[in-house]
């Protein structure tokens, strides 16, 4: 069956990006654009023609990874749940993402893109949006849910998304590591929940 034009440019589109998701998971900063393409069985002209330069790719593959990565989360917290007992589930879903078999090559592959970040910088903005775009689910995730008697508030929320983001990502870098044992999901909701301070949380 032929493809049509849109679709020839969208499938052209995705193998590029699995493609540079490879490589630079593997290589890091080094990753060559002739690889790539190599790879995804293109020229170095479909990518100048798609994305308009290599950084392009590279930025469009920030955004392609991380969107999609926490699409599920609301899902996965019902909205009938207060505060302390939406934290605890969205951490003990954190910690089941560590056994996926995928777990280290995606690791290794925010890794790297942390390592790109830092030597290109027209790539660091883009990856500090899709950060904050994350923190900003987590934010609305919690936004509104009772806690002490009261409805929590989006700036309390941001200050705890923030916090929980920070914690559950260096855990579940250990457990992905092996520099933790065998962390239960219960240790990473306690652990979760423990944030859940007048400190953290400020005033509404």
């Amino acid at each position: 069956m032929r493809l049509t034009r849109a679709e020839a440019k969208e499938r052209n589109r995705r193998a590029l990006l699995d493609a540079a998701r490879r490589i630079v998971a593997r290589d890091g900063h080094s990753a060559r654009l002739e690889e790539i393409t190599e790879q995804a069985e293109l020229t170095t002209g479909a990518v100048y023609s798609l994305f308009g330069s290599k950084n392009g790719l590279l930025i469009a593959m920030v955004t392609d990874y991380l969107g999609p990565h926490y699409e599920g989360m609301q899902e996965t917290v019902p909205a009938d749940l207060d505060l302390v007992e939406a934290v605890g589930t969205f951490a003990r879903y954190y910690r089941r993402l560590c056994d996926d078999p995928d777990a280290l090559r995606h690791l290794s592959f925010e890794i790297s893109l942390q390592d790109l970040a830092l030597r290109e910088p027209e790539l660091r903005p883009k990856l500090a949006d899709a950060i904050r775009t994350h923190e900003e689910r987590l934010t609305a995730l919690f936004t509104g849910r009772s806690h002490d008697e009261a409805p929590v508030t989006a700036r309390q929320a941001q200050r705890l998304a923030v916090a929980l983001r920070g914690l559950l990502v260096g855990l579940s870098q250990g457990v992905i590591l092996g520099l933790t044992g065998s962390v239960s999901e219960q240790y990473f909701a306690a652990t979760a929940r423990a944030l859940i301070t007048p400190e953290v949380l400020g005033s509404p």
